[in-house]
């Protein structure tokens, strides 16, 4: 598990954003769209789960991207190629439903958007209408943009301070989206959008959600709850779905953002914050 390659693909405003491509043939050679990895930097650390971003069986590397926040996070961000992960556990979870629905969009918000980049590739190739739209806080933050848009059919970007492009929310394009298929069958839009995949922060996923509600769109999001062990043993993923207790590790990631608790997830979402501040100003991260 040797980092061959590293790219901080931003370091502004305090946000670093790195992207690792790192030795691992079996997960290289199994990873699906949509998938997890658990990864611990030290023996002393913790596990954190991050998305497959790429994977190339023939070389037998696997790329992650990843944004330096918490101790686990700052410490890969200090490792450089040559250096070895002290452990990394994966696939994890279900791969995303990948098949021909027609017309899909996909939404990414900040380090989100790496996660919708290998849904939009594999969508793409089943023959659907991609429509993606991302967006940042500033331009230094967007990431894929060059990727995403060599794999969309359309390619809308945001910045929430204006920076680039258009200023404001994804929502904001995607309500635009949708209102252009109102009338279906017209210069505007030939099919209707039969699914939305976004990631994001847990505000930005709620948002959409609360877009594509009343539309009746099947909306899916890939859910970053808290994990620990990432097999389903300690249940701190855990997140309720419809009224159902549901583990993020083994029964997601990807989960209807229509029945999505989203107020206990947001509470969940910051139960340690204080703990990770206290043990980053220890280690002087």
């Amino acid at each position: 598990m040797k980092i061959m390659d590293k790219e901080i693909l931003s370091d502004v405003h305090g946000v670093r954003i790195l992207r690792m491509d790192i030795h691992a043939p079996l997960l290289a050679s199994k990873a699906s769209p949509g998938q997890f990895i658990a990864v611990m930097a030290v023996e002393q650390g913790e596990r954190i789960p991050l998305t497959v971003v790429d994977s190339d069986a023939k070389k037998g590397v696997i790329t992650i991207i990843l944004q330096e926040v918490g101790l686990t996070t700052k410490l890969l961000g200090r490792l450089n190629p040559g250096d070895s992960l002290y452990s990394m556990v994966g696939p994890l979870g279900y791969p995303t439903e990948i098949k021909n629905y027609g017309q899909v969009v996909l939404v990414g918000g900040g380090v989100g958007i790496a996660e919708i980049y290998p849904v939009a590739k594999a969508l793409k190739k089943a023959g659907n209408k991609v429509i993606t739209i991302i967006g940042a806080r500033s331009k230094e933050l967007l990431i894929l943009e060059k990727e995403l848009k060599a794999v969309s059919g359309e390619l809308h970007v945001t910045t929430d301070d204006g920076s680039y492009a258009r200023k404001g929310f994804v929502t904001d394009v995607l309500k635009d989206v949708i209102a252009k298929c109102d009338n279906v069958g017209t210069e505007q839009c030939s099919v209707p959008t039969a699914l939305v995949y976004a990631v994001g922060p847990i505000p930005m996923m709620k948002a959409v959600s609360s877009v594509t509600k009343p539309a009746g769109i099947k909306t899916l999001v890939s859910l970053n709850a808290l994990m620990v062990d990432a097999t389903g043993m300690c249940g701190c993923c855990r997140v309720t779905i419809g009224n159902e207790t549901k583990f993020s590790c083994v029964d997601g990631p990807d989960f209807d953002a229509h029945l999505v608790d989203w107020d206990e997830l947001t509470k969940r979402s910051r139960i340690y914050i204080d703990k990770e501040k206290h043990i980053c100003n220890l280690n002087k991260l």
